[in-house]
């Protein structure tokens, strides 16, 4: 990796801006911090940001010529603010954006879809990350691992349909290096764990390593879509649904070896991944 400038890092004390800036400023990388509450990031210089505010950008973007984008949360029509925050951002000086997206999105689909077909048209340097599911939603405080220590239950209408789940962690290494690369990839990169495994294998994974047992609930469309709605807007409840009705039929069935490319290791298994965070 070459030295470089100051990283903005957006969404910093996120599932993955939190720990591409703890390996940004681990590699000696300046990084800026933006969060809503500015909070404190070790090794980096923290900034309130919020993309509802615009009043908050120009001094997130000040001195930074590169950014790490994540869209916001919940958001069906994230381009009608990140597109002129982008713009600014060019004005300001920056001239490499990193986006994460989702494999399940592509280029000019739905939401940050319509962000990633834009990107190439502002940025002369950019990538978009499309990481397949993280691993990290059956831990921590995601719907899946409250779930899980609650009733010991995976819901999902994914049936029997496998997923390259990637650990957050590999995430934001290639992450890093999309920033700090002297050549940036210029393209979207499909993230992927090691291996395709179904919930059902998931729940046995857990069982195993945590030594309590985990079963995979299969839920229809419909059953998901309503239990979603309890916790989200309709709208979005249907279309988180809707992708485990994809992934029912295949759509994430697929490794890369993007991360191995990109970062020189493999990427982390779900076992190992498990066995890690049981310790911690």
């Amino acid at each position: 990796m070459t030295a470089t400038g100051t990283t903005l890092v957006i969404g910093a004390t996120g599932t993955t801006g939190s720990r591409t800036a703890r390996q940004l400023t681990g590699a000696g990388h300046r990084v800026k911090a933006a969060s809503r509450q500015a909070t404190p990031v070790h090794g980096a210089e923290p900034v309130p940001f919020d993309w509802y505010d615009p009043a908050t950008h120009a001094a997130a973007l000040d001195g930074v010529d590169r950014v790490y984008l994540i869209p916001p949360v919940g958001d069906s029509d994230p381009a009608a603010i990140m597109l002129p925050f982008l713009h600014q951002a060019r004005t300001a000086g920056v001239h490499r954006a990193v986006l994460l997206s989702s494999s399940a999105i592509p280029e000019g689909g739905p939401a940050v879809g319509t962000v990633h077909q834009a990107l190439p048209g502002l940025f002369e340097q950019w990538a978009v990350l499309r990481p397949s599911w993280f691993m990290q939603n059956f831990t921590g405080a995601h719907a899946h691992g409250r779930s899980i220590r609650d009733s010991g239950i995976i819901r999902t209408a994914t049936e029997s349909g496998r997923v390259g789940f990637v650990d957050a962690e590999n995430i934001a290494a290639v992450a890093v290096h999309a920033l700090t690369d002297e050549q940036a990839p210029n393209t979207d990169l499909v993230l992927t764990g090691p291996e395709a495994l179904s919930h059902d294998d998931i729940a046995t994974i857990i069982t195993e390593v945590t030594g309590r047992p985990v079963v995979h609930r299969r839920l229809s469309y419909e059953q998901m879509r309503d239990r979603l709605t309890a916790e989200v807007p309709a709208e979005f409840a249907a279309m988180l649904a809707g992708m485990d009705r994809a992934i029912a039929g295949g759509t994430e069935d697929r490794i890369t070896d993007t991360v191995q490319r990109l970062t020189g290791r493999p990427p982390r298994t779900f076992r190992v991944f498990l066995e890690r965070e049981t310790r911690s």
